[in-house]
């Protein structure tokens, strides 16, 4: 009888000692087999055992049956040696950027991953402050939902991803369970893994009228309405992209025509006329003002518009260093970044080039490279994520480099990581790096709250422990400093992989992660 209560104290010691310290616990129970008298208490009656087997067998059977959002993602070890915060709550300290509202799509700060038609990753809204924040998640298997945009009633319209393919979402946003779905294409077998796998269901956009105009992985562009989630439009590409070519991005001009690009370089209007075939790989989303839309392939950055007769044409193109090869951390070779426009006239992305990449201005009227400055350390600068508008001409950019897979921030690992606000001075023609901070962002899609004037990343920190802890972090975007962080949660189910940070209508933030959706959200 004392054998088989030795076995199962011995078991709930060890789900204790890895909920409080992570993986050590393991090098504990090891040196513990290693003595005889310890072996002997803990050897288990075949009953005992049994019934430890039914036990765990149920409760992976509920996370398994039941990923709805009922339930909150499953928690990691090293509850005890991480930190649950850090900092204290600031004043706003707002950021005057005015950024116009596209006539043709939801309003600013809804309407797609990066906010607006000018892809600033800004929000006129307040985002958290750091006061006594609440944190919450919802478990929805190992679905990752990487494109999050507001309906008209403040609802979460979500864009995920699952082993077969994208499925859309609308979600409460208070428990962020699934309202409604809407199943897409499955995915087609591809010789790329499937976190590096952009075509179809990567990016939607919502138009003025409150439908999802969604691209899939069968080359048709779908119009959804949120209401219900009731497909009320489609466009069959399939005659001008063929079927080794596949859709990535879509955006609406000012004049309302979707454009499209392809993985292989194609860009056009769907519906329209054939697309023109540019030079390079496309595997980021396009930006649009009201002379046109800018895209970046792997090869050069190009602005595009229709002519007279609505056939697309090239406005004009601008090679950059594109670097000698894909860097780890990037999805695709080149320039990892959407275009961003500035309300100085100036445009910015950044390039690939060695030892150091660059943040670059260019004008948005002829494409001519304005000014650059270097970011991060020498031999690892890499980003795939947009740059963050803080300014009439200045961003935010993050250190991307190193992350090549979930498995890269497991067991307490982390990349170089980094955070680098970059102005550019027209007038002069110079740009000059305003700040760094050390915070390490492995993909985190940064985002600003122009209200709050803080910059909100989703970061590691590497841990001696072994233990991945991940954090909403908050920094001033004038300084650089970091205000506050919060633990969201460990392990690699928290882990947000490229999805991004997403502010809502009440101030809440919201990561997606690879197990679901965590929402942090100032109390009271």
């Amino acid at each position: 009888m004392l054998r088989h209560v030795g076995f199962v104290m011995a078991l709930v010691l060890l789900l204790a000692g890895w909920l409080a310290i992570g993986p050590w616990v393991l090098a504990l129970l090891l040196a513990a087999l290693l003595v005889s008298a310890s072996r002997r208490r803990m050897r288990p009656h075949r009953w005992a055992l049994a019934a430890v087997v039914a036990v765990v067998a149920v409760a992976i059977g509920v996370v398994v049956v039941v990923p709805d959002g009922r339930l909150p993602i499953p928690p990691g070890g090293g509850l005890l040696v991480t930190s649950s915060y850090d900092g204290h709550a600031v004043e706003a300290q707002p950021i005057d950027l005015a950024v116009p509202q596209h006539p043709a799509l939801a309003p600013n700060g809804s309407s797609s991953m990066h906010d607006d038609s000018w892809a600033t990753d800004s929000y006129q809204g307040a985002g958290p402050l750091g006061r006594d924040p609440e944190v919450s998640s919802a478990w929805y298997g190992l679905e990752e939902c990487a494109t999050l945009a507001f309906d008209a009633e403040g609802r979460l319209v979500a864009l995920c991803g699952n082993r077969v393919g994208p499925v859309m979402h609308v979600l409460d946003p208070g428990t962020m369970r699934p309202v409604d779905t809407f199943d897409l294409p499955e995915r087609e077998k591809s010789d790329k893994r499937p976190w590096e796998d952009l075509c179809g269901g990567a990016y939607f956009y919502l138009d003025g009228d409150d439908r999802a105009v969604v691209a899939t992985t069968d080359r048709r562009v779908l119009t959804v309405d949120t209401d219900g989630l009731e497909q009320v439009d489609e466009v069959d590409l399939g005659d001008v992209v063929p079927d080794d070519d596949c859709l990535v991005a879509l955006l609406p001009d000012w004049s309302g025509n979707p454009w499209y690009v392809t993985q292989d370089g194609r860009v056009g209007v769907a519906g329209g006329a054939d697309p023109l075939s540019l030079d390079g790989e496309i595997a980021n989303s396009v930006a649009a003002d009201d002379t046109g839309v800018y895209l970046v392939t792997t090869e050069a950055f190009v602005k595009v518009a229709l002519d007279d007769a609505g056939a697309p044409e090239i406005v004009w193109q601008t090679a950059y260093d594109n670097g000698e090869e894909k860097k780890p951390g990037q999805l695709s070779a080149g320039s990892g970044t959407t275009p961003t426009v500035l309300p100085s006239g100036l445009v910015a992305i950044t390039d690939n080039a060695e030892p150091q990449m660059h943040v670059q201005f260019y004008d948005a009227t002829d494409g001519d490279l304005v000014c650059e400055a270097a970011v991060f350390g020498k031999g690892e600068s890499a980003t795939d994520n947009s740059l963050v508008a803080v300014g009439d001409a200045s961003v935010v950019v993050e250190n991307n480099y190193g992350y090549q897979a979930p498995w890269t921030t497991m067991l307490g690992r982390a990349t170089p990581g980094g955070l680098a606000r970059v102005d550019a001075d027209p007038a002069s023609g110079e740009c000059t790096v305003g700040w760094q901070s050390d915070e390490v962002a492995p993909t985190s899609v940064a985002k600003v709250s122009l209200a709050t004037g803080l910059v909100y990343a989703y970061t590691t920190r590497p841990s001696w422990w072994g233990v991945s802890a991940w954090y909403l972090t908050a920094i001033d975007a004038r300084t650089g400093e970091t205000a506050w962080s919060v633990r969201t949660g460990t392990g690699t189910l928290y882990n947000n992989h490229y999805s991004a940070v997403t502010l809502g209508p009440d101030g809440s933030a919201y990561v997606a992660t690879l197990g679901g959706m965590v929402r942090v959200t100032d109390r009271g």
